[in-house]
């Protein structure tokens, strides 16, 4: 064989291997454009917001199960008995918050910035605030969970969330023991703490805790606190200003707003 003959056949090698590399990056680069745009245009997803949400996971103070977050629409139910609830069910804008009893930074949203919400926005007649419990971070949240809803049970839940957050250490997911789940109800007065303690053990409480945690997941919310307005969404323990934007926003464009 040749010299010549040979050259040109390494030629051809290279060239198909050239070429092999090439189409594999075309696709690539196209499975990626196809997902960014399912992700930005899909069921259930808020597109910009998604990325926002992923930017506050990294810096923005947000606690993440499993990736970023995107929350989906049609999440407020305005039931004036749900007692993971405050404000008026008829306020011209609900706000629903996706939070974990074990996240240090859904514990920075309430003890630093929900008491400033509650007083210019809920108390203000112009927000309402539904709560939705997940268990990202272990057994431990889901018997958290458990708590608070037992606690709702007797009409503790929102004062529940407080002590729990109050006592939540610096950094880190605390263990939240028994002991320390029943003390927290003596804490907020829960009347009957027998039937508190009894409800720890309560299969539909918990089913309800995996439930919501599931439907949470399904619909995208992996990261916490998570909140949401209608098809817009905030993620992270943000500072006070970007709620104040957030929700003047929402309250402008509703229509039986009074601003």
């Amino acid at each position: 064989m040749s010299q010549r003959s040979t050259s040109s056949r390494t030629s051809q090698r290279r060239l198909k291997s050239w070429l092999f590399l090439a189409a594999a990056v075309i696709v690539f680069l196209g499975v990626v454009i196809f997902a960014q745009a399912s992700m930005n245009s899909g069921n259930g997803s808020f597109g910009a917001a998604a990325k926002q949400g992923a930017a506050a996971a990294d810096g923005s103070g947000a606690d993440t199960g499993a990736g970023d977050s995107a929350a989906p629409t049609g999440f407020e139910t305005r039931d004036p008995a749900d007692p993971m609830a405050i404000g008026d069910a008829d306020a011209p804008v609900v706000l629903v918050e996706w939070t974990d009893m074990r996240c240090p930074y859904c514990a920075v949203f309430n003890q630093e910035t929900l008491p400033t919400i509650v007083d210019e926005y809920v108390e203000a007649g112009k927000v309402r605030i539904e709560v939705r419990d997940v268990a990202f971070f272990g057994e431990a949240s889901e018997t958290a969970s458990v708590a608070a809803r037992a606690a709702g049970e007797q009409g503790r839940f929102m004062e529940y969330l407080d002590a729990v957050y109050a006592a939540a250490p610096a950094e880190g997911h605390p263990d939240l023991p028994a002991d320390q789940l029943i003390g927290f109800a003596e804490e907020v007065g829960v009347p009957d703490i027998a039937k508190f303690t009894a409800d720890l053990e309560d299969p539909a409480l918990r089913a309800a805790v995996q439930q919501s945690t599931a439907t949470a997941q399904q619909a995208g919310v992996t990261g916490v606190p998570f909140f949401a307005i209608g098809t817009d969404a905030l993620s992270g323990a943000q500072p006070i200003d970007a709620f104040r934007g957030f929700l003047d926003a929402a309250i402008e464009a509703a229509p039986d707003s009074a601003a």
